[in-house]
């Protein structure tokens, strides 16, 4: 019949007319106007639908309270834009320095008008493709070995306009309230639609159902004027600072905890909701019971035939009749558009909200459909920043350059740099890199390494899930070997159990760096590309298999890792270590004295001087490093002896001492016996 049925509905789409895109993006929400962007630069066809007349609907009706909680921090004491993004949860990214959100709002915590506001700026002053007032209704496969992933998608919206495309981006968000359903919950008000009035509440007690920012950000609006605010859910509460998860509750919504453990009325429980039964008294009142006690009983006939928990147990916990009960239990990925031939299945256990989606963020069970935005937290749900904004930007860039390798030929973006300029390289990002910081965990950035360890590919921000098929999804070949940089926390440090104030909780010293707690760098090294099998079998909470060597960089407290010996001395001789070769920087006069005593020349010496790299020496400059003690103090009659001063011979030493040495430049100056 299921085979039946979608022959037929086949057969109904092949006597249409579609209008035909390679890429479609359901949804002109943050992530859908990020792809778009992305692909209007590479010159791509695509087109984005939006079911209503401006972009980010979402943002036009939540957070009901109308208070973001990504933070804008405009001030951050540098001027570096890349580093600035890392504490700007908003933005977007663009070309357009105009198109910053602390342009737009000077309010840490910006209100979501702000937001709207800003998505459509957005979208209009970079000119994207987005048909607004189109909603997609229905999509399905149309099987073909000539399309790039041997079919198409086609798409179908209100008005029973078609539309086919070779790549589908689905960019909804989770916008479906998620509802439980037991006796008496047709009392119970949705987040989506209870007044946000605190008038209304006034001397009323109210039960909520919920742990989450929502459930939180409700009783923060009417705590000053309700007689006491109950909350319930089948989880603790989980604390974002205790979590380093920025879903957890956050502390701008915390009130209540105070209220609860300062004995001020306010409580919260814990329960399995689906156990829970509500019954409505002749007075309007709202009594909690439990579900066992309903059954077989006629509920129609009244409270007062109806056994209540206080009945048996007189201190009951919620005895007292509530005046309102409301529903904050989040949102859910809406499947209900999309036909079985897509098989795009709901996730497992506490992802069951999400659709199941590869590392790469590409449907499990199609190919060539990419799940962006929201939806694709359940690749780092409960661990990373991919569920919002200023995780997903990155992540969204990451699918769009999987799409350029795979569809178009263009390989990952990288860059070549000479071996000497690999601790350099690792230093400058992850003091600056903003992917790296945000998507901690999942995207890393990738060192291939050239024969005989000369040179090194530097790839920036990939998803380590589908590390093992790096080589395929990039278009860069791995033979020597690989660095992988990526920023993590501390194994056992996060935890809704956790103190993370204990004292003693940061570590200081170079030696003691794998023991780091807060958010620090980590560099795995890897004599091969790891495979698929070594990726399942990974430790448990391991972003990445076991590797060769693994060199952690202290914590810093500051998160400024250029510290000459915590940070960096410990790096390149790690490194050294790892490519057996010799890191350091030297001048001239070493790189001269090593040519006649060594077999081989460290490759700083190998890529510069003998290639007459650096700079012209002068009496200034070598008096400079003389000062500083990075030179010895040679004389000139160190050199003629008893010859005069203007013989020949004292000429031409003098000459190549002031004039022609080759030397670092003066912000580099360390010698070999410093470092």
């Amino acid at each position: 019949l299921r085979l039946a049925l979608y022959l037929g509905s086949l057969h109904v789409a092949s006597g249409s007319t579609f209008l035909y895109h390679d890429y479609c993006i359901i949804g002109a929400g943050p992530s859908g106007l990020q792809a778009a962007y992305f692909l209007q630069r590479a010159g791509r066809d695509y087109v984005v639908f939006e079911r209503s007349h401006a972009p980010g609907s979402f943002f036009a009706l939540y957070p009901r309270h109308r208070k973001l909680i990504s933070i804008n921090k405009r001030y951050t004491g540098k001027s570096n834009s890349e580093f600035n993004l890392r504490h700007d949860w908003n933005s977007l990214l663009s070309h357009d320095s105009r198109l910053l959100f602390r342009r737009y709002s000077r309010d840490f915590f910006p209100d979501a008008d702000t937001m709207v506001r800003y998505l459509e700026d957005f979208a209009s002053l970079l000119k994207l493709r987005v048909q607004y007032n189109t909603a997609i209704v229905h999509v399905m496969l149309e099987r073909d070995r000539q399309a790039w992933n041997g079919h198409y998608f086609l798409l179908t919206d209100q008005d029973r306009q078609n539309y086919k495309c070779s790549c589908l981006l689905v960019a909804t968000g989770m916008w479906v309230p998620n509802v439980v359903n037991f006796p008496g919950s047709e009392y119970v008000e949705g987040y989506e639609t209870v007044s946000i009035n605190p008038d209304d509440f006034a001397g009323q007690t109210v039960l909520i159902l919920g742990r989450g920012n929502s459930a939180f950000e409700t009783a923060e609006n009417i705590l000053g004027v309700t007689n006491f605010i109950h909350m319930v859910s089948r989880s603790r509460v989980r604390l974002s600072w205790a979590t380093h998860y920025v879903g957890d509750l956050r502390a701008i919504n915390n009130g209540l905890l105070d209220t609860y453990q300062l004995k001020s009325l306010d409580g919260l429980l814990e329960g399995d909701l689906e156990d829970l039964a509500i019954v409505k008294d002749k007075k309007g009142k709202l009594h909690i019971t439990l579900r066992f006690y309903l059954e077989n009983r006629n509920t129609s006939a009244g409270i007062d035939s109806i056994t209540l928990p206080q009945d048996e147990l007189d201190n009951f916990a919620t005895r007292a009749p509530y005046d309102r009960v409301i529903r904050c239990l989040g949102w859910k990925f809406d499947f209900s558009i999309y036909n079985r031939s897509l098989r795009l299945m709901t996730g497992k256990g506490n992802k069951r909200k999400y659709p199941q989606i590869k590392p790469s963020y590409e449907s499990r069970g199609t190919r060539g459909l990419f799940v962006i935005g929201t939806a694709s937290h359940s690749v780092d749900f409960r661990k990373s920043a991919g569920g919002f904004i200023h995780g997903f930007r990155y992540t969204t860039r990451a699918v769009h350059r999987l799409l350029e390798n795979r569809h178009h030929g263009v390989p990952w973006p990288s860059t070549v740099y000479p071996i000497t300029q690999l601790t350099n390289s690792i230093i400058k990002r992850v003091n600056e890199a903003s992917g790296l910081y945000q998507m901690f965990s999942v995207l890393a950035d990738i060192i291939l390494l050239r024969e005989n360890a000369t040179a090194f590919e530097y790839l920036e921000e990939y998803p380590v899930g589908v590390l093992a098929e790096l080589e395929m999804q990039t278009g860069r070949k791995a033979p020597n070997g690989l660095f992988v940089v990526i920023m993590e926390y501390g194994r056992n440090f996060s935890g809704a159990d956790k103190d993370v104030f204990y004292y003693n909780r940061a570590v200081g010293e170079a030696q003691h760096a794998w023991q780091s707690n807060f958010l620090h760098p980590v560099i795995y090294y890897y004599k091969r590309l790891p495979t698929e099998h070594e990726m399942r079998l990974r430790p448990p909470d391991w972003p990445l298999p076991r590797p060769d060597a693994v060199h952690h960089i202290v914590e810093d407290f500051l998160t400024d890792w250029t510290a000459p010996n915590a940070h960096i001395l410990p790096l390149r001789r790690f490194l050294e270590n790892c490519l057996s070769t010799d890191l350091r920087n030297f001048f001239a006069e070493s790189c001269f004295l090593f040519a006649f005593t060594r077999q081989k020349l460290p490759p700083f010496c190998q890529q510069g001087y003998v290639r007459m790299q650096g700079l012209v020496g002068s009496e200034k400059l070598r008096r400079h490093a003389i000062e500083a003690g990075l030179l010895e103090d040679y004389t000139l009659t160190d050199f003629l002896g008893d010859r005069p001063p203007d013989s020949h011979e004292g000429s031409q030493d003098h000459l190549l001492r002031d004039h022609a040495m080759p030397v670092r430049p003066l912000q580099h100056l360390v010698t070999a016996k410093d470092e």
